[in-house]
């Protein structure tokens, strides 16, 4: 499916700009999550079906990451699917993060330092830099949420490998939009309700499995089960033997809303969202006299910006304080331009 045919599968009002703080769900998704909504209403189906997209959304999610779904769990957000991690940091760790990062990779560690565990937080562009042989961890954005800044992925991967440092990424602000290999990390964690456009309270995250090694899966249900259907009730702990070990059970109707949007995303292409994400930033930035990005989302300081967006309609977000501006699938040039003219 080419992007202008897709594009004729959402219903966004004009003016959407704020992808980064929540995609606008396909048709396909809002129609799939009205019927498991009727059905529950009224007790006309059992829970399974709905079960079910727990595992296609995993499968499609470990697509886009690039890596094998044995090495995906899934749970409710960010800081949840990294606690496990935190958890299992030595005292006395020391991590390394990007002084503007976004709590959901911060608080984790930080939370540790009543044991010990020094966090250093470093302007974004000099963490490669300040990767050394006393860092036991580096968390950073892939992409960052305040002014939309793409992380040098690979590089500061092999400076972490260099030191024997392990390496834990958010990429809620790059998957479905960003081609990117998970497997080059040891955890990449991502939220759905943004870039891939699912109900709120779904994650997903890639954990290595020679990481896997070393947590605690503390907060294990049934649904973490080797089988979950033979996981009600009763010892032994009898846990899956990958990724799934570190599941909480599943919020039902986000996964069902959660499966179209992420095979359409498969369908369409990264490569092909990436580049129309960019290109309408860049229209966007054009139109202020501001040089080209390399991201979808791009922050601007413009006076009375807020206001005059409002006025005109367009929904953007506030970050840092400067507006932050974010394109997707459905962004239009005339969003782009509606935008413009209320600032320019």
């Amino acid at each position: 499916m080419d992007l202008a045919e897709a594009q004729g599968l959402w219903d966004a009002e004009p003016g959407w700009l704020n992808t980064a703080s929540y995609g606008l769900p396909p048709r396909p998704a809002w129609e799939a999550l009205q019927g498991a909504l009727a059905d529950w209403r009224v007790g006309r189906t059992s829970w399974e079906g709905w079960g079910a997209a727990t595992g296609l959304a995993r499968e499609a999610a470990a697509r886009i990451m690039a890596v094998p779904a044995a090495d995906v769990a899934t749970g409710a957000t960010v800081s949840q699917m990294l606690a496990p991690v935190a958890a299992a940091l030595p005292a006395g760790a020391r991590v390394v993060v990007p002084e503007v990062e976004f709590t959901s990779n911060l608080f984790p560690w930080l939370a540790q330092e009543a044991r010990g565990v020094r966090v250093r937080t470093v302007p974004a562009g000099k963490l490669v830099e300040a990767i050394d042989a006393g860092t036991d961890l580096v968390a950073f954005s892939l992409v960052q949420s305040a002014d939309g800044a793409v992380a040098a992925y690979r590089e500061i991967v092999a400076a972490a490998r260099a030191h024997g440092a392990l390496v834990v990424v958010d990429a809620s602000q790059a998957c479905g939009w960003l081609p990117f290999d998970a497997g080059l990390a040891d955890a990449v964690a991502v939220t759905t309700y943004k870039w891939l456009m699912g109900p709120r309270g779904l994650a997903f995250a890639y954990l290595a499995p020679g990481l896997r090694e070393r947590l605690t899966p503390s907060a294990a249900g049934w649904f973490a089960g080797e089988d979950v259907h033979d996981s009600y009730y009763g010892p032994p702990l009898r846990l899956a033997p990958d990724a799934r070990r570190f599941d909480l059970s599943p919020a039902w109707f986000s996964c069902v809303g959660a499966v179209p949007s992420l095979e359409l995303i498969e369908r369409i292409g990264l490569a092909e969202i990436g580049a129309h994400n960019v290109a309408m930033a860049n229209r966007f930035l054009a139109g202020l006299g501001r040089p080209p990005s390399d991201s979808a989302i791009v922050a601007v300081d413009v006076p009375g910006a807020e206001e005059r967006l409002a006025k005109a309609g367009v929904r953007a977000a506030v970050r840092a304080g400067r507006v932050r501006a974010s394109f997707h699938v459905y962004s239009t040039e005339a969003d782009v331009d509606m935008a413009l003219n209320a600032l320019v």
